[in-house]
């Protein structure tokens, strides 16, 4: 009987590692990828922005603001396209019969509002715009800021068209914030077809009692992204890549 039991326990723990090992595909820097950024901008990233008192901890501890300065200034530097894909709500949004919890706390707090869809009127400096730290990389020929998704995941905007427009099937994914966008847009890309590499200190999450947003994120990035970087690793990479 004793040998039994240590039979199982043994066969128990043999099938619990080979699990814990997830495999990593890989992810090839080339010619076909691009740099994906989501809400590069003040209400998530400035200590000024509305969301600062529950992502605050974790961008600073990520260093969230410079890692992805870092993408931008390599993508620069190598000319790799970075889309850029904004978070912006129109006040017809504000109307909206249908919101999940944070869909409704965003509305009531008017994170990334903007007055009108086609007028900058009040922009500048506000929630929704760029972080003062990237609006020069932003403004470079390198840089296409797609239409805004309204949720969470690029469903509801061009940024999938885009891509496959400019002909990059390859993703490298940052940006804001963990669990939400950055996430969903790495899963609607992946279900599209696409291959993504997401750099986990180049993003950060609300950090709530009993609850840590980014570490969830974490969990799902390596369960579903060809390769998770950090962004010394991925910055390395994309340097000593040859044309």
């Amino acid at each position: 009987m004793k040998n039994v039991i240590v039979t199982i326990v043994l066969l128990i723990s043999g099938l619990t590692s080979v699990y814990a090992q997830l495999p990593d595909p890989g992810f090839t820097v080339d010619e076909n990828t691009a740099i994906v950024i989501t809400d590069p901008q003040n209400d998530f990233l400035s200590p000024d922005g509305v969301t600062w008192g529950v992502v605050g901890e974790s961008v600073t501890a990520n260093n969230t603001v410079d890692n992805i300065e870092a993408l931008f200034k390599v993508a620069k530097e190598k000319n790799i396209p970075v889309f850029v894909s904004p978070h912006y709500y129109y006040p017809h949004d504000h109307t909206w019969k249908i919101e999940g919890a944070l869909e409704a706390l965003m509305h009531k707090i008017n994170m990334f509002d903007r007055k009108d869809a086609l007028s900058l009127d009040g922009f500048e400096g506000s929630g929704a715009d760029w972080l003062d730290t990237y609006k020069k990389y932003i403004k470079g020929d390198n840089v296409i800021v797609t239409s805004p998704h309204k949720v969470y995941g690029p469903e509801s905007n061009d940024l999938a068209l885009q891509l496959r427009k400019h002909g990059y099937g390859k993703v490298i994914l940052a940006g804001m914030s963990a669990n939400l966008c950055t996430e969903s847009h790495m899963r609607d890309l992946v279900e599209s077809g696409f291959d993504v590499a997401v750099v986990k200190d180049a993003t950060a999450g609300a950090i709530l009692p009993g609850m840590n947003a980014y570490e969830a994120a974490v969990v799902n990035f390596q369960m579903i992204a060809s390769h998770v970087y950090t962004t010394k690793e991925i910055v390395k990479e994309i340097k000593s890549r040859k044309k």
